[in-house]
């Protein structure tokens, strides 16, 4: 079976790791924690960065750094990963939802606009897999209604927005470092800024909100440290982590050039004043594909190929759809989201991928086309 994604691991990882292991320094202090949040500071183009447990202690960082909540209004596209609304409902802010274009599968600034109001304190852009938001427009609206602006940068390590990389364009933003992710830590997060001030304000919500005495605590803080050890692998992780960009990107021009010919098939967008990173390669199908998503899921799992769905717009999610009614929302109002959701799957896409590999994913992908095409 070719897996969905595995990380690549081929650098100084268990030596650094061992290095913890020998000197006792496992938890949440040691050198590795500080040397990973400089240089993915560094490698985003932000002057500071903030280590967490994960992506969405990273995102509810943010959002509390920013001190969103009870009353607040959050703007976030339908169609994201379910952290980005959870993040929301744990400041005990109202999430808003905006739905998406087809053009880059990212939130429709348009749209973003409509959903404004007095109570809007702050906008989530989510670089849906790994293809940046149109974020000039963003910006420019957000600044016009004194809003801030949140990235969600989780799947987007590396991309760049008219040469500016993902992590400082906004005002704040957040990073995952699962297992799938780009670059990886296993588990983990990273909040990014150019505020020194919004920076000092989630390290110190990140552990607990210590003050001086030290057991004295004059607000609620929050569990969300880093390991030394996972820092440790965030470390060896950064040395390589051109080349880790570059593999996604390599991965995506392969299936681009085996695909690309294929009827039924929109394949990942690329804007031009973006570069993808390709966290995942994505496929939508079209309705003369010949098949659904979950039947092409299953006749691809039959061939020996692995894959995922598109995430289930938070429009459709049962928990969300109660609350949505009470503040106004109508479910059925992002046919884009619910397009992406029904139709997208994304192919095995690791950076460790090879040719021969992704040959046979588009020759399976080509079977199933032709036996099932109208």
């Amino acid at each position: 079976m070719i897996p969905v994604c595995e990380p690549l691991l081929t650098g100084k990882e268990m030596e650094f790791v061992r290095d913890c292991l020998e000197t006792n320094w496992i938890s949440s202090m040691g050198k590795y924690i500080p040397m990973f949040e400089e240089r993915f500071a560094a490698f985003c183009g932000a002057t500071r960065a903030v280590a967490c447990c994960n992506g969405t202690a990273a995102l509810h960082l943010a959002l509390a750094a920013l001190g969103v909540g009870r009353g607040d209004e959050v703007i976030l596209p339908s169609f994201t990963m379910v952290a980005t609304l959870n993040a929301v409902l744990y400041t005990g802010a109202t999430p808003v939802l905006a739905d998406s274009e087809l053009d880059t599968w990212n939130m429709d600034i348009d749209a973003v606009r409509q959903k404004i109001t007095s109570r809007t304190r702050a906008i989530i852009a989510v670089h849906t897999y790994g293809h940046p938001v149109d974020m000039d427009p963003l910006m420019e609206l957000a600044a016009r209604h004194g809003i801030n602006v949140v990235e969600d940068a989780a799947e987007a390590h590396g991309a760049e927005y008219k040469t500016r990389r993902a992590g400082s364009l906004g005002h704040i933003a957040a990073f995952s470092f699962y297992s799938n992710k780009i670059i990886t830590t296993g588990e983990g997060g990273m909040v990014v800024t150019g505020d020194a001030a919004l920076a000092d304000r989630a390290a110190s919500l990140r552990n607990h909100c210590f003050g001086v005495p030290r057991f004295v605590h004059h607000e609620m803080g929050f569990n969300y440290r880093m390991t030394n050890i996972q820092a440790a692998i965030g470390c060896a992780q950064m040395e390589q982590a051109d080349m880790l960009v570059e593999s996604r990107i390599r991965v995506a021009r392969q299936y681009q050039d085996k695909l690309r010919d294929m009827p039924g098939l929109t394949l990942p967008p690329q804007a031009h004043w973006a570069k993808n990173v390709y966290w995942m390669f994505g496929i939508l199908l079209k309705d003369d594909f010949g098949c659904s998503m979950p039947e092409l899921q299953e006749a691809l799992r039959k061939r020996g190929v692995e894959t995922r769905a598109f995430f289930a717009p938070m429009n459709r999610q049962p928990f969300f759809q109660e609350q949505m009614r009470e503040t106004g929302q109508d479910p059925d109002s992002f046919p884009n989201a619910d397009r992406l959701g029904k139709n997208g799957l994304y192919l095995p896409s690791g950076s460790g991928l090879t040719e021969k590999q992704i040959e046979t994913v588009a020759a399976a992908l080509g079977h199933v086309r032709e036996e099932t095409k109208p």
